[in-house]
């Protein structure tokens, strides 16, 4: 499981006083080879991490030796003082590692508005004490290394005929997309140029990570990156590749939409015979980020009436007198009126499938959310500077 599932990737986790709680805060992955090939997604959101910044420019050749991913802190709006930090911290893994630091990619998370020469220390001796542990059982480490308000590590893995894919992932609140989802880091050992690395990596989190929309607030550090090291020799069909790439990047959503913050439900919306794919998904979008829905299924109430009002809001082409909506299996509106009566529904499991069918094409779309509860306002109005 994890990062160093795939052949050729060593990592690692160390704790060095970045979090208040003594627990892992540094993480080191490094691709070995013989292939460094590297593509990452990154946040749409204009207001942009200093790492986002400097590993988007490091990965636009397409090599990747290494990442370095920290907790404790997200070195968000630090200022030049912060870009300093990470061009630092690449230097100094790039100088360890015998590499170029314009290969080496950064990532943070934490509170945004933090970073100062306490943190950039520890960061550095992170980076020091990260690559001395580095070793091929070391991906639960990392995995550990990168939570912040996550309960527990997200790791995934697949392994096809001679190869495998490996990845972990962080994130429990700030979970909107962006074209990436809070941390990720997936390996591979399958040989992949950076064109199809990129490719896939892209088609991968289209469904998977961008679908996911716990709470509608975008994180200014989301980060996906894809390593390939290319140490199993064995060239995949790409259909086959894509596939098993997709299949991690959405077991990491669900498991990322399960650990997310004081949550009691887990929300699947599918949009079906929607007029095209882009259509069903602001569909079901409408209707995660609508509060009156997301609290009444925290309140076990299936109240149809608040889907149909979402979807009023979009400019997808439907009939609202013509719309069926179902929820966990039991269809509650049929033409846009009541059907079964709400106490045929049984909200209570954690696990709530919303279906929409809208009855204009035949486009489809699943949207990953969850509900709006009482612990989600304490954890958030608690986790502070």
């Amino acid at each position: 499981m994890s990062v160093t599932a795939a052949q050729g990737f060593t990592a690692s986790g160390v704790t060095v006083g970045l979090k208040s709680t003594g627990k892992r805060d540094v993480a080191v992955v490094v691709n070995q080879g013989p292939l460094k090939v590297g593509a990452a997604v990154f946040t749409s959101n204009r207001a942009k991490a200093n790492p986002i910044i400097w590993s988007q420019q490091a990965v636009a050749d397409g090599v990747v030796e290494a990442i370095v991913l920290n907790s404790g802190g997200a070195n968000c709006f630090t200022g030049s003082f912060g870009f300093q930090t990470t061009h630092q911290t690449a230097e100094k893994t790039a100088t360890l590692l015998g590499v170029s630091a314009g290969d080496v990619l950064v990532c943070s998370t934490g509170l945004i508005g933090t970073g100062d020469e306490l943190f950039r220390s520890r960061v550095l001796e992170g980076v020091e004490r990260g690559i001395e542990d580095l070793s091929v059982n070391g991906g639960v480490a990392a995995s550990e290394a990168i939570m912040t308000t996550d309960s527990k590590a997200k790791r995934s893995s697949v392994s096809r005929d001679g190869w495998t894919i490996g990845g972990m992932a962080k994130g429990a609140g700030m979970l909107a997309p962006g074209l990436a989802t809070m941390l990720v880091v997936i390996t591979t050992d399958a040989v992949i140029d950076s064109a199809n690395a990129d490719t896939h990596l892209r088609s991968a989190t289209r469904t998977s990570f961008d679908r996911l929309d716990s709470d509608g607030c975008m994180s200014t550090n989301d980060q996906v990156t894809l390593m390939v090291s290319g140490a199993s020799g064995v060239t995949p069909n790409p259909d086959e590749f894509a596939a098993a790439l997709a299949e991690v990047c959405l077991d990491l959503s669900k498991q990322l939409q399960a650990d997310a913050e004081g949550a009691s439900h887990n929300i699947t919306i599918r949009v079906e015979h929607a007029a095209s794919e882009d259509e069903a998904v602001e569909v079901g979008r409408s209707v995660a980020r609508n509060n009156l829905f997301k609290a009444a299924i925290f309140g076990n109430d299936p109240n149809w009436g608040r889907v149909l009002a979402a979807i009023g809001t979009t400019d997808a082409e439907f009939d609202p007198y013509n719309v069926d909506v179902w929820m966990n299996g039991v269809r509650v509106c049929t033409e846009g009126g009541p059907d079964r009566p709400r106490e045929d529904v049984d909200l209570t499991p954690r696990a709530t499938d919303v279906l929409i069918d809208l009855k204009i094409g035949g486009s489809s779309a699943t949207i990953l959310t969850n509900d709006l509860t009482h612990d989600y306002v304490h954890e958030n109005s608690a986790y502070s500077s």
